[in-house]
């Protein structure tokens, strides 16, 4: 049946309209629009919210932070990323935003590490690459959130070699602190390295594996109290408990975290590039101190202290924080166990860490009315 002549201007003027799109050919795919994508989503929108990245001065050195939250009304909740110069702030957008809802949330490059290595002269920072100053670091950058978000105390996450300064700033300044929580906590690096050593050797015999079996071998007596752990026995250790599931529950690499880096609105490529640089830079000074750092059986701390823990965790073994927390003394202490996760608890058991956040350690700034008003619920 013939169209209707009456409606082909309409119908003409839509193909018209629609031809200069049609023979556009789309711009192609790349990192920077799935950047731009995921930094559209994630944009925080909420009136009382704050979405800074910035650089602030930290003991003489500029270092990156990004501040993110749906109400400044929340309490501050600082994540010390592990490594060393591992950072998590280009990875943050694959867990923390629902954590937005209830905390201002800070990712903090460290001195050495990601958009931090690559905002300072090396020879500048080295002589602080230490412990110690980091700890230092890490009580500045507390200072520095404390003043500028008008609070009195907050929340410290350490996570991995960031566990190491986050017990240290608890155990140093508890009047920071309304609680601290330990994940991957790192306790007895020398006791850790055996264990991890023990775990992979079990696993290559129990899958017939003889390339790790030789590999392994060859390192001898793992570690060897007489010499220094070197950086490349640590590799072959760490390939090994990795591809066995020890960094994260049921994977066998480290892929899914480095490709994620990719994403990362927070970063351009050279930030991504810096990563490798800072780590190389960091491990050079810090390896030393690392492998054979201890803490103290039976210490007293002064805040409330958690520990997050995956059962499954050979890249900073769970048995070791285990054992030591049993020793020390607390106002409040808790371990909670993640069943289903290794060492990148955060991402294996996202809803589950919320929720232990949300419930355990939140209620601390609640008592304190350090919290944005409760939603009213209306029937």
């Amino acid at each position: 049946m013939p169209r209707p002549l009456h409606i082909l201007p309409a119908v003409l003027i839509a193909m018209m309209t629609a031809l200069p799109a049609l023979a556009l050919a789309d711009p192609p795919f790349t990192e920077q629009t799935a950047r731009d994508i995921i930094a559209a989503s994630h944009k925080v929108v909420s009136p009382h919210g704050v979405q800074e990245l910035k650089t602030i001065d930290v003991n003489g050195t500029k270092q990156w932070i990004s501040v993110r939250g749906n109400d400044t009304r929340n309490p501050v909740l600082l994540f010390i990323h592990g490594g060393p110069a591992s950072p998590d702030m280009p990875l943050s957008y694959t867990f923390q935003q629902p954590w937005e809802d209830f905390f201002t949330v800070v990712q903090w490059d460290q001195r050495g590490a990601g958009k931090t290595y690559r905002a300072n002269d090396p020879k500048n920072v080295e002589a602080g690459m230490t412990v110690e100053q980091m700890t230092n670091d890490a009580t500045a950058v507390v200072q520095y959130l404390r003043k500028t978000y008008g609070k009195r105390k907050i929340f410290v996450i350490g996570h991995s070699w960031g566990s190491i300064l986050g017990l240290n700033l608890a155990h140093q300044h508890p009047e920071l602190l309304y609680a601290y929580i330990g994940v991957g906590q790192a306790i007895d690096m020398p006791r850790a390295e055996a264990e991890v050593y023990r775990f992979d050797m079990e696993g290559a015999r129990a899958r017939h594996d003889q390339k790790a079996i030789d590999a392994l071998t060859a390192l001898g007596t793992y570690p060897n109290p007489k010499k220094p752990i070197t950086l490349q026995e640590i590799g072959v250790v760490r390939q090994w408990s990795s591809k066995y599931g020890g960094l994260a529950f049921g994977r066998d690499g480290f892929d899914f975290d480095a490709e994620a880096w990719q994403l990362a609105p927070e970063y351009d490529d050279e930030d991504i590039n810096a990563i490798g640089k800072g780590s190389t830079f960091s491990l050079e000074h810090l390896l030393p101190a690392l492998t054979t750092y201890r803490f103290a059986d039976g210490m007293t701390f002064e805040c409330p202290i958690f520990l997050f823990e995956g059962r499954h965790d050979e890249t900073v073994p769970d048995v070791v924080a285990a054992d030591w927390f049993k020793t020390i003394k607390a106002p409040a202490k808790e371990l909670v166990w993640f069943e289903d996760s290794a060492h990148m608890v955060m991402q294996e058991q996202p809803g589950r860490f919320l929720d232990h956040l949300v419930h355990d350690a939140r209620p601390y700034a609640v008592a304190a009315g350090d919290v944005a008003p409760a939603d009213v619920v209306e029937h």
